[in-house]
Formats: C-alpha cells, sequence, structure tokens
C-alpha cells in the first residue's frame, strides 16, 4: 500500500462512517478498484483507522462524554448486542466482507429502505434516548456487521423505530460508534497487526508483546498514523455536514446515492469488468 492509497482510503472512511452508505461497503470497493484488497496490510488499515473518525466524535461531542454515568450507561447496554454477535458470528462476518457482490446487494437494498424512513417515522419526535432505546438501536447495528448495510443507517432507524427524531437518533449513532469501532479497532490491531491472542494480553505474556511490536514495520506505522490524522479531519467534516442536511431533507437523498452505486457495480460485475485490478 502507497501513502496515497492509505489516504484515499482515510478520506473514504471520514466521509462515510457516519453517513448511512455504508463506510465498509466503500473500503471494500475503493480497495478492489485499487488492487490492494487482498494486502494483509489493507484490512488491518481499514479497521484501525477508525480511531481517527472515533477522535473526532469525542472532540465535537466532548461536553456529552463528561455529562455522568448515566450516558455510559446506555451506551454499555447498547454495545453489549455488538460484543455477542461479532465473536458468535466472527468468522461468518470475516467472509461476507470479502464479497463485493454482497456489499453491492445491501448497498441497493439498504437504499430502497431509506427512500421510505422518513415517511414511516414522520411520527418520531423524542429528542432523548432510555435504556430501553438504547438496547433496541444496539441490535439494530448488529445488522450492520453484513457489509453494504452501514452501521450509521441501522443505528439511526433503531431509534427512529422507538420514536427518537433524525438528529437524536443520529446523535446517540455517533456516540455509540466510540465504544463499538474502539473495540473492532483495537482487536484487530492485537490479532492481526500484532499476531497477538486475546489471552497473551490477559497473562500478560510481556515477552511475546514486546516481539509483536518490535516486528511492526516503521512503515505500517507511518501509514497508519497519516490515515488516522487524514480520517480525524475528514470524519469531522462529515458529522457537521451530516446532521445539517439530515435535520432538513431526511435520508431520500443517501437512498437514492446508495442504489445508483450498488446497481452500477452489479451492472459492471455482470459485464464481467473486474473489480479486484
Amino acid at each position: 500500500m502507497t501513502t496515497w492509497q492509505a489516504i484515499i482510503l482515510a478520506i473514504v472512511e471520514g466521509l462515510t462512517e457516519f453517513l448511512p452508505v455504508s463506510s465498509t461497503g466503500h473500503m471494500i470497493i475503493a480497495s478492489s478498484l485499487m488492487g490492494i484488497n487482498e494486502l494483509p496490510i489493507t484490512k488491518v488499515f481499514e479497521v484501525n483507522i477508525q480511531f481517527g473518525a472515533i477522535l473526532s466524535v469525542v472532540v465535537l461531542y466532548w461536553r456529552r462524554f463528561i455529562q455522568g454515568l448515566d450516558f455510559y450507561k446506555k451506551l454499555l447496554l447498547a454495545f453489549i448486542p455488538a460484543v455477542v454477535f461479532g465473536f458468535a458470528l466472527g468468522d461468518i462476518i470475516d467472509a461476507m466482507l470479502e464479497s463485493v457482490v454482497i456489499t453491492a446487494v445491501m448497498l441497493v437494498l439498504g437504499g430502497i429502505v431509506l427512500l421510505f424512513v422518513d415517511k414511516w417515522f414522520r411520527n418520531a419526535d423524542k429528542d432523548w434516548v432510555n435504556y430501553k432505546n438504547a438496547l433496541i438501536i444496539g441490535l439494530f447495528q448488529c445488522i450492520a456487521m453484513i457489509p453494504g448495510v452501514s452501521r450509521s443507517a441501522a443505528s439511526i432507524i433503531g431509534g427512529m423505530t422507538q420514536g427518537v427524531n433524525r438528529k437524536a437518533a443520529a446523535e446517540f449513532s455517533f456516540f455509540l460508534a466510540v465504544p463499538t469501532m474502539l473495540a473492532a479497532a483495537g482487536y484487530k490491531f492485537v490479532t492481526d497487526l500484532l499476531g497477538l491472542e486475546i489471552s497473551d494480553l490477559i497473562t500478560f505474556d510481556l515477552v511475546k508483546i514486546e516481539n509483536s511490536f518490535a516486528a511492526i514495520q516503521s512503515e505500517e506505522i507511518t501509514l497508519l498514523l497519516i490515515g488516522n490524522f487524514v480520517a480525524f479531519i475528514v470524519a469531522m467534516l462529515a458529522i457537521k455536514f451530516f446532521i445539517s442536511f439530515l435535520t432538513k431533507y431526511g435520508f431520500k437523498l443517501f437512498g437514492y446515492y446508495r442504489i445508483a452505486l450498488g446497481v452500477l457495480i452489479l451492472t459492471l460485475l455482470a459485464l464481467g469488468v473486474d473489480l479486484t485490478v
């Protein structure tokens, strides 16, 4: 992976992570088009640059993160389903992440849903999330383990099914992204980049941990630092745009975009175009 390829992927991550268009799907497509989707560093990079996106949420909403224990209890409750399903279905999820077809199909199906979300939940007007709402949002978020679904879209729609308005549901989705993406990025960093098992950290096998860090190439660290910085800046801009746009116009435009992109990819695949080159 070159520096420019890393920057392109980081821009894609920052732009799409908090929009209801599937950041995972876009990065799978982007890495496939650049011919780097099979590289081991790519899989680690795509997950770990989420640290930058996470930081953008914390910086923009820092006041919310010092509100008190109740805020964190709701986040924990919403986060638990992702932990359970993530560990239970890890191999299946990894297999789906390899498929551009699944990504394209889910982009289309998710886009169709977004065309009608505003109409279905036009009476959603709560500007707060209670414990029951938090748990249901967390369950909806698990649907996004299928590439192309969009974690943002799934969790926001989950909130709206509970009567939470678009703005409040979107902001809770941002907050929930922090523990969810932190866990995913941290797990991939430990297992894929360091080559460690979680048990190595639990038992604190210091020799093995030190050797793993020593084996990391400086080029990999440089790419990750650049990627996280770019993702942080772009994600901050994307969040500000999304909240403003969503409040005024709703989801329909995102739905049309998803459908168009998904259909384009499926058409190219049907014509025999190799999207991995």
